[in-house]
């Protein structure tokens, strides 16, 4: 992205602008070794929350970690710039670039159940408070077809304003941990998402996320990935 901006100030004659200079000067801060640079620095809302519930699932103390006011704290409290996307999502990062998406906010729904069981009073209303928007948040971005998009509900002329299975199973797991919030939308959201992933698995029983694939087969697809995505909908419900 940051490439594209400066290519695109560069190309209408504003090679000598601060901000082209300081693009250039990230760009180069971020080569790798190997010459290749990563599709982003930062992903540190979607490392910090997949850390929280790998912890929680294997017995730790996750209330001691204290992340909790910084996990609140990426809760988007306004509409996105971007995408038009309301208020109560997650991004990937806690930086100024995130766009809230499907993925994170099931994400950061998951770690905020987990770290409600250590809260105290006063941080279980902040969760229960954020919980609410967040899942509101997730439940108005459900496709008709009954899948999860990235960012945004409806559009799908973008490959990733799709429904993806790996993005539905999490909106599900999401939506069933939080099911007391708003018993009466969770449901039918629920229901629609599993009638979703019932068309979407193959024949060979595996299924093929929207995100994460392999450069190593020849489709570029990563079934295991998307087959163990949403075996763990399953599992929870």
């Amino acid at each position: 992205l940051t490439s594209c901006v400066v290519m695109s100030l560069a190309g209408v004659g504003r090679v000598g602008h601060p901000v082209v200079r300081r693009g250039v000067e990230f760009l180069i801060a971020s080569a790798r070794e190997d010459g290749s640079w990563p599709i982003d620095t930062n992903l540190a809302t979607w490392v910090t929350t997949l850390s929280i519930n790998a912890l929680a699932g294997a017995g730790h103390d996750v209330g001691q970690l204290g992340c909790l006011d910084w996990l609140l704290s990426c809760q988007h409290q306004q509409v996105h710039h971007f995408t038009s996307a309301a208020p109560g999502g997650w991004g990937w990062t806690d930086l100024s670039g995130a766009v809230p998406d499907a993925d994170d906010t099931s994400g950061a729904l998951l770690a905020l159940a987990a770290l409600r069981k250590a809260g105290s009073v006063e941080e279980v209303a902040k969760i229960n408070a954020a919980a609410v928007r967040g899942v509101g948040w997730l439940l108005e971005l459900q496709n008709r077809d009954g899948g999860w998009p990235t960012f945004c509900r409806g559009w799908g002329a973008l490959p990733f304003d799709r429904s993806g299975v790996d993005l539905t199973a999490h909106a599900i797991r999401a939506l069933h941990t939080w099911r007391a919030l708003s018993a009466p939308r969770i449901a039918p959201a629920i229901e629609r998402g599993f009638r979703h992933l019932w068309h979407r698995q193959r024949a060979d029983g595996s299924w093929v996320p929207l995100w994460f694939g392999d450069q190593y087969d020849p489709a570029e697809e990563n079934p295991v990935y998307g087959t163990a995505r949403v075996l763990l909908a399953y599992r929870d419900l």
